[in-house]
């Protein structure tokens, strides 16, 4: 019974967030609000991403030559800074990975 106590409050909290938007529609957030808000989806992304290429199989910290995870999501970081182009940087990460995992023998 505490599971749907807590899908209840998860929900409850959720919706709260999003009709706050919608019920102060003339709400601004302080300049240095705004500021830390700008960082928010580069630190999102980059705690979902790391985990994945420092721990491929969900357990084990992988920092050798032969993790194909890392060495494309470094490669796509290289990408990235070179080019600033999102759609060069996911395309190049990829076929960094697939040709990774085809050379190391993963495939």
């Amino acid at each position: 019974m505490s599971d749907w106590w807590l899908i209840l409050g998860m929900s409850a909290i959720t919706f709260l967030m999003r009709y706050s938007l919608f019920a102060w529609p003339n709400l601004r957030f302080p300049p240095v609000v705004r500021q830390g808000l700008h960082y928010v989806p580069t630190a999102v992304l980059t705690a979902i991403v790391v985990p994945g290429m420092l721990l491929p199989d969900g357990q084990h910290w992988q920092m050798s030559w032969t993790n194909a995870y890392l060495l494309a999501g470094i490669a796509a970081i290289g990408i990235a800074a070179l080019s600033r182009n999102l759609l060069a940087t996911i395309g190049g990460g990829l076929m960094a990975f697939f040709l990774l995992r085809w050379a190391l023998g993963q495939i």
